[in-house]
């Protein structure tokens, strides 16, 4: 690590998990060590506009919730000017894209990032692209041969027939439907019965023209936080208990009523075979930097199943990612700065393959 660094807190974005952007931008600005970084923060608004904030260390109470928040406001900017170095300015720029969903966690960003020469924490293109795709993350991840609980895929057009396409791939009630491009349970439904998927695949094809119908697993929610490039370690595993259903976008945000058990109650061969399993999904997907991998746990049925795999988990204060690497040992700012030191070698690494002939 050099001795000071440009850090970019890219946050907001187009996606319905924009406000979730805002409060993890707040708190990642928040924890950075201030002798290390020169912080910056850019906002994309919900326009798809990059604005400069004028002051990353301040912003407005959120209205009526109980987190700082950035917000995406300020001067327009062009990506790439605004990126590129500055005079007086640290001679490295890192970016952090706290940008959940669509349009930040997709690759697109990722793609913008790697055109302009710019280290940037977290997953690559492709790593970015397969994870946020949970059908594609799916195929690729059932091709390893890792455990999951049955799916079916669906484009919107063929969402009329999904009770009959869920009876034919023999699917078991209750049945959980997703958007299959989007995060932090937005859009996602709990279905018992056939008029419930209905409604709940109404609700998903809101949100992405392709959605993910799966079995429910009946057993518990174990979250696994990894860090690393190419070699990746797990932390160790905590456990959720929703407070209603399932664990939804309140619980995940808002409300905090989720019990968050850190470190997870488990017997330490299943432990370490969760970890082995998380190091293994987040090396499948090509995921570098950082990733929360999420699973199920039937202790007597099915075993470890794996949900997804996330690759920019959030950073509030109720998160499971930074608290499961502050049980492991690694402070938030410890881990901010681990981060930005795997943004920088994964960024050496790379550019030392040739572009000529």
């Amino acid at each position: 690590m050099p001795d000071r660094v440009r850090l970019v807190v890219l946050f907001g974005g187009q996606s319905a998990e924009h406000d979730v952007s805002c409060v993890s931008g707040w708190h990642v600005l928040r924890a950075a060590n201030r002798d290390r970084y020169q912080l910056e923060a850019i906002g994309i608004d919900r326009q798809g506009i990059w604005r400069q904030a004028d002051d990353p260390t301040t912003a407005p109470e959120a209205g009526g919730g109980t987190h700082d928040h950035l917000s995406a406001v300020g001067s327009p900017i062009n990506p790439m000017v605004a990126l590129a170095p500055q005079a007086g300015q640290p001679a490295l720029t890192v970016v952090l894209p706290v940008l959940h969903g669509p349009g930040g966690e997709d690759g697109t960003v990722q793609g913008l990032l790697e055109m302009a020469n710019v280290p940037f924490v977290g997953a690559g293109v492709l790593g970015s692209a397969l994870c946020m795709d949970k059908l594609k993350a799916k195929d690729v991840l059932a091709a390893h041969g890792m455990p999951q609980v049955p799916w079916i895929g669906l484009r919107e057009g063929d969402c009329a027939e999904v009770v009959a396409l869920a009876r034919a791939a023999g699917l078991q009630y209750p049945l959980f439907v997703k958007p299959a491009n989007l995060g932090s349970s937005v859009g996602v439904s709990r279905a018992t019965d056939e008029a419930a998927l209905e409604i709940a695949t109404a609700l998903a094809v809101r949100y992405d023209e392709w959605i993910v119908v799966e079995e429910s697993a009946h057993g518990r929610e174990i979250e696994v936080a990894v860090l690393g490039n190419t070699e990746p370690q797990a932390s160790v595993p905590g456990e959720i208990i929703p407070a209603g259903d399932f664990y939804d976008y309140n619980d995940k945000y808002l409300n905090g009523a989720a019990d968050l058990i850190i470190p997870a109650d488990l017997p330490p061969t299943t432990s370490e075979e969760i970890r082995r399993l998380a190091v293994a999904a987040f090396t499948i997907l090509r995921v570098d930097g950082m990733a929360r991998v999420d699973f199920f746990y039937e202790p007597d049925g099915r075993g470890l199943l794996i949900n997804e795999v996330n690759t920019i988990p959030g950073f509030t204060p109720i998160s499971m990612y930074p608290k499961l690497w502050a049980a492991t040992g690694v402070p938030y700012d410890a881990l901010i700065d681990e981060l930005v030191r795997l943004a920088l070698d994964r960024h050496a690494r790379r550019s030392r393959f040739s572009t000529t002939r």
